[in-house]
Order: structure tokens, then C-alpha cells, then sequence
């Protein structure tokens, strides 16, 4: 099984890049990438899956239960926090535009209604410090937007930085002897390199994955823009940015618990880095990106 997963590796019409979990060898979480060309549509059923319409690079209205939703979107994920939609298990949707656009999803239970989500509202975090700085849009975070089962996020990493770090781990339902929470969960990076379009052969970035001695996993990938990364378990991290090429990625996460949550432990070799960071300050060249900042 490959967990790194090139541009182009999983297409099939009308996606660009698809992920289902029966393609991951999993079982909630899935992330496909739409490619509209000017005047494109596309309709589609959501079957089982809770999905979110979230632009990459472009403009759409998203149309599903008799309910129209205008996206004004962003010219590339580094030029802006985006608006972005909700759409439900068991519906059909037609998305009209043009552009990229990434549609996270989660197989769910409840049945939600479809559901705009503004780009002014999305919780804008600047985490860690020093050159572990990086942004994290929390646009679909659990105490930023319902869903069922569906959590993302977009994290912003500029050059020369480490994100995902120090690594960490959701992969068992459990409270820690050191009262750690953790929650398991699938994890889904889709990764873009600032000055590449998906399936350019330029900048590049890098991603860890690596197991412990129960379930073992070891993966260190040369990611490129549109490429993605699986998490079924292991620690993960550092994702890091070259010097001069910002990276961005998407986690899609998804898992059988009762509650949405992000519950993760820092590999205990590690841990001790967060407290390094109250020396030391955030990276100024953070926030890379506002809402309306296209």
C-alpha cells in the first residue's frame, strides 16, 4: 500500500484526485479535487458521505436540496482565507464555476441541511513560534462548524518552517497516564507548493509518517502541489517548507468516536519543544493570508 499518493495517481471522472476510504483501506474519511473549466458543472451524489465544498483556486455556486450558494473563492490558497460550503449524506449536488476545488468528506450518519460557511468567520490560528511558526485556518474545526463526523483544516507553512511539529499521533481511543487525550482518527494531507500548479514538477515539500513498534508505518514523502499523503496511524511530522516556497496542506480527518474532535499525543521524545516556544516569537511573516485578502 502506497501512503503517499502523487498528483493524477487517483483520477477518475470527474475528479481530479480521489481519495474514498475503500481507496485508503479505511473507513470515514475521503477527499476528492474538482478541475472546472470555465462555464464547467458538475452533479454528483454525496451517497454516505458528508462532504464540504471549499475553493482552492476559483469561483462557484454550489447547488443542493433547492438551496444556491455562492462562493466568492480566492485565486490561489496563499492570496486568501476562502468562504465554502456544506453539503449532506444523500443528496445530489451540482457545483457550477470555475476553478479548483477540494471537497473533504466523512461518511456520516445524521442527515445535516446545506450550509454556507463565510471566509470573515473562519478562526484564523497562528501556532507554535520560531521557525515551527505556521497559520492554521480552523474553517472546519469542531467549535468552528457542525458536522457529523467531517473535520478540516487548512495549515499554512512559511519557507523554511516546520509545521505538524512536534509530531503527533491519533490512532487509539485513550486517556494517557500523563492525562494525555487521544482519539483515533484517519488523517488525509493534500499538499500545495506556493508557485506550482497541481502536477508541476518544481518546488517541493516534505512529509513524515512513522510508526511505533505495535503499528509500525514509515514514510517520509517528497510531496509536490496536489499530492496526498495518507495517515491511517503513526506519528506524523514535521511537513516542512523549503526556504522560499511556503507549503500549504489540507487535513481531512474523520473517525468512529461519538464527538467530532482533534485529540492527538506528541511522540514523548518530542513533547518537550513546546515549551521552547515561549522564548521565542511567531514567525512575523505570519498571518500569509486574510479573509479578503485576494
Amino acid at each position: 500500500m502506497s501512503w503517499h499518493l502523487p498528483w493524477g495517481a487517483t483520477a477518475r471522472e470527474p475528479w481530479a484526485l480521489e481519495v474514498t476510504p475503500e481507496r485508503a483501506g479505511w473507513t470515514y474519511a475521503g477527499l476528492r479535487v474538482l478541475v472546472l473549466p470555465a462555464g464547467g458543472e458538475v452533479t454528483f451524489p454525496t451517497g454516505g458521505e458528508e462532504m464540504l465544498v471549499l475553493p482552492l483556486a476559483g469561483t462557484a455556486t454550489v447547488h443542493c436540496d433547492g438551496i444556491s450558494l455562492r462562493l466568492a473563492g480566492r485565486s490561489s490558497v496563499f492570496a486568501a482565507v476562502t468562504d465554502f460550503a456544506y453539503v449532506p449524506r444523500d443528496a445530489t449536488v451540482t457545483i457550477r464555476g470555475q476553478g479548483r476545488f477540494a471537497l473533504p468528506a466523512a461518511r456520516a450518519t445524521r442527515r445535516l441541511s446545506p450550509r454556507y460557511g463565510a471566509a470573515r468567520d473562519v478562526p484564523v490560528e497562528l501556532r507554535g513560534a520560531g521557525p515551527a511558526s505556521r497559520q492554521v485556518n480552523n474553517f472546519c474545526a469542531p467549535d468552528a462548524f457542525d458536522c457529523d463526523r467531517l473535520v478540516a483544516v487548512e495549515v499554512l507553512t512559511p519557507g523554511g518552517n516546520w509545521s505538524s511539529y512536534p509530531p503527533h499521533k491519533h490512532e487509539d481511543d485513550r486517556v494517557h497516564d500523563d492525562g494525555g487525550v487521544e482519539a483515533a482518527l484517519e488523517e488525509i494531507y493534500y499538499f500545495e507548493v506556493s508557485g506550482a500548479a497541481p502536477g508541476d514538477a518544481g518546488p517541493v515539500g516534505y512529509q513524515r509518517v512513522y510508526g511505533t513498534d505495535r503499528r509500525p508505518i514509515d514514510v517520509l514523502a517528497e510531496v509536490r502541489a496536489g499530492d496526498v499523503v495518507l495517515v491511517p496511524h503513526g506519528y506524523h511530522g514535521p511537513s516542512m517548507a523549503p526556504p522560499g516556497y511556503p507549503l500549504y496542506y489540507l487535513n481531512v480527518l474523520a473517525g468512529p468516536g461519538p464527538a467530532r474532535t482533534m485529540a492527538c499525543v506528541d511522540d514523548p521524545r518530542h513533547h518537550w519543544i513546546r515549551a521552547s516556544w515561549a522564548d521565542q516569537p511567531v514567525d512575523p511573516r505570519l498571518p500569509l493570508t486574510r479573509p479578503g485578502g485576494d
